[in-house]
């Protein structure tokens, strides 16, 4: 098994260690307690991480004031500890603040410990607060970029595009095919696991609440929609007729220009000139060659959408080296 550490492990153990450090020469008493609210603030993401401080520094506050107030005019008894919880954990839900109720647990048992409140003890939970939140908000400003692995993926889902539409090319010619359809499965998988890591970047985005990436993604997924959609139409034509030679000229040159861009204005163009030539042609002499052609024309159909979901992109920038350096248009 290959063992492997992470940038978050090495962040995690880093910033722990130093928080515990800090509150220790202070002299504040549970100083471990800054480390544990480190460990559990240090997240994915930097919004992830700033929900999860937000939580747990409103919930400790809450845990204060509950906790102090009722121990001090119930009593320092194990029963309390019970009552305490009992108002605390419904407050800090209320308030949204739950994922802080594990960590305010532990200040309410530095209180019930203490057996008396005093400005010193709330001073010093609220030191251990800030912190282990503090630290644990420093260390996530750093977050790897994910350009690289994004620019990778979309690479991919750009190849089994391209794969796949040569596939519909040889059958469109041939009216035969020996593809066993894998890179159908592949590019599903690839364009969620594609959405899933651009979210990621938004993520680490504080300011930022949309990515060009997530959205390119997206618009792969409405096209590869359309794709899965076209497949069992294609593959059902059994009749060799002129249209479907033109077509395959067609998706044979779209497939040669998938890139990031956005220039699918000139091949909606190609096809509408296209289905203007179908329109003069003479009409079907044969039931099986009307089939194939009604077929043909709502492959076309479909495939104007697919187009126009693309012209509505506003397309992939700062990286020349994706675009193919092409003028032809794209899909």
């Amino acid at each position: 098994m290959k063992f492997r550490i992470g940038y978050r492990t090495v962040k995690t153990a880093v910033g722990a260690t130093l928080a515990i450090m800090i509150a220790q020469m202070l002299g504040l008493e549970n100083y471990v307690s800054a480390g544990i609210l480190t460990i559990l603030c240090v997240k994915v993401t930097k919004k992830d991480s700033l929900r999860a401080s937000w939580d747990r520094v409103f919930a400790c506050f809450i845990a204060i004031f509950v906790a102090s107030l009722l121990f001090e005019i119930l009593a320092y008894h194990p029963l309390v500890i019970g009552i305490v919880l009992l108002v605390f954990i419904p407050l800090a839900v209320m308030f949204k603040a739950s994922d802080g109720i594990v960590t305010s647990s532990v200040i309410i048992l530095h209180i019930y410990s203490a057996e008396q409140v005093t400005l010193g003890l709330i001073l010093n939970e609220i030191g251990i607060i800030i912190i282990g939140v503090g630290i644990a908000l420093l260390a996530n400003l750093y977050m790897p970029s994910l350009d690289v692995k994004l620019k990778e993926y979309q690479v991919e889902i750009e190849q089994n595009f391209k794969l796949i539409f040569d596939e519909i090319v040889i059958y469109l010619r041939t009216n035969e095919s020996t593809w066993d359809g894998k890179e159908i499965t592949e590019t599903y998988q690839l364009i969620e696991e594609a959405k899933a890591l651009a979210f990621r970047e938004v993520e680490n985005h504080v300011l930022r609440n949309e990515s060009l990436y997530y959205s390119y993604f997206k618009m792969r997924e409405k096209q590869f929609e359309i794709i899965e959609h076209v497949l069992p139409v294609v593959t059902a034509i059994d009749e060799n007729v002129e249209q479907a030679e033109m077509i395959a000229d067609f998706i044979e040159d779209l497939s040669e220009h998938i890139h990031p861009g956005n220039t699918a204005s000139l091949f909606i163009d190609k096809l509408h000139q296209m289905r203007a030539q179908f329109a003069e042609m003479s009409l079907p002499q044969t039931r099986e060659e009307f089939e194939a052609r009604a077929d043909l024309l709502y492959f076309i159909k479909e495939m104007e959408e697919y187009l126009f979901i693309k012209s509505q992109f506003a397309g992939l920038k700062g990286s020349k080296s994706l675009y193919q350096n092409t003028v032809t248009g794209e899909q």
